[in-house]
């Protein structure tokens, strides 16, 4: 009689062995393959949107230049399927080519001629020569411009943000500044094609050890992807910065002060 209660004690102390037994094998097995789709993701979602966007930007280049290519030169039009990258690869022949003739003596005067020409004409002198300014500011190989990674107080004291040197200030704002001005392009996220264009002195500037690339990362990931710190452990664990909290105060006392005096009067 004793062998027959026992398993009805068993059943009465709800001990249950073979489901508790089972269940870390299903969650572990669950989140084994979720690791592995995720990881999956990783390592698949930028390889193909790259490969996306790198092959789209080909086919609106072939979709401009190939109907330009004479048809005795176009391998297309003797062959039954088009040709991927053909109008890149002769978009680069030609830019090559340009440049190539734009370097000689007669290409000089060319140019020099086609710059007069343009130059007296109203809209499109001034479309030209900015246009013109910025990319040979872009592409020079001895511009510094879009090579320095800084921090600028923005928008207001103690708040930081990323930003890029894009060359020293010249001209009517820097004659007007007695400080040492730069000029700052502060990208937003997570877009950095647009932003701001700040004129800040070099003293109020923080140059960050990362690279542009890596500050790009930054500001699109909207701090997601952070760089690693180059800098020795001993200069990690001491503070740059100090506070500017009670600058801030004092700066704000002193407004609310000159805001008191001009109510008064």
């Amino acid at each position: 009689m004793t062998d027959k209660q026992q398993p009805t004690s068993e059943q009465d102390s709800g001990e249950d062995p073979a489901p508790h037994l089972l269940v870390p094998v299903k969650v572990g097995m669950f989140h084994r393959l979720r690791n592995y789709f995720l990881t999956g993701i990783i390592i698949t979602a930028p390889l193909g949107i790259t490969i996306f966007i790198a092959w789209k930007f080909i086919e609106l280049i072939d979709g401009w230049v190939t109907p330009l290519i004479p048809a005795a030169y176009n391998p297309e039009s003797y062959l039954p399927f088009d040709l991927p990258g053909l109008g890149l690869l002769f978009s680069i022949f030609v830019l090559t080519l340009i440049g190539a003739l734009t370097a000689s003596f007669t290409g000089k005067i060319l140019v020099r001629f086609g710059e007069r020409l343009v130059a007296r004409m109203p809209v499109i002198r001034a479309v030209y020569g900015a246009l013109k300014q910025i990319f040979e500011t872009v592409l020079a190989q001895s511009s510094k411009s879009f090579r320095e990674v800084v921090l600028v107080e923005y928008p207001r004291r103690g708040i930081w943000a990323i930003a890029f040197v894009t060359g020293h200030t010249e001209g009517e704002v820097q004659h007007l500044v007695e400080d040492e001005l730069v000029n700052v392009f502060l990208p937003t996220t997570p877009n950095p094609t647009s932003g701001f264009l700040l004129f800040v002195p070099r003293k109020n500037l923080t140059t960050l050890n990362m690279t542009v690339e890596e500050g790009i990362k930054l500001v699109i990931s909207g701090g997601i992807v952070t760089p690693p710190d180059p800098r020795p452990q001993a200069l990690q664990d001491v503070p740059q910065i100090a506070s500017r909290e009670d600058e801030g105060d004092a700066e704000r006392a002193q407004f609310e002060s000159t805001a008191r005096a001009i109510s008064e009067t």
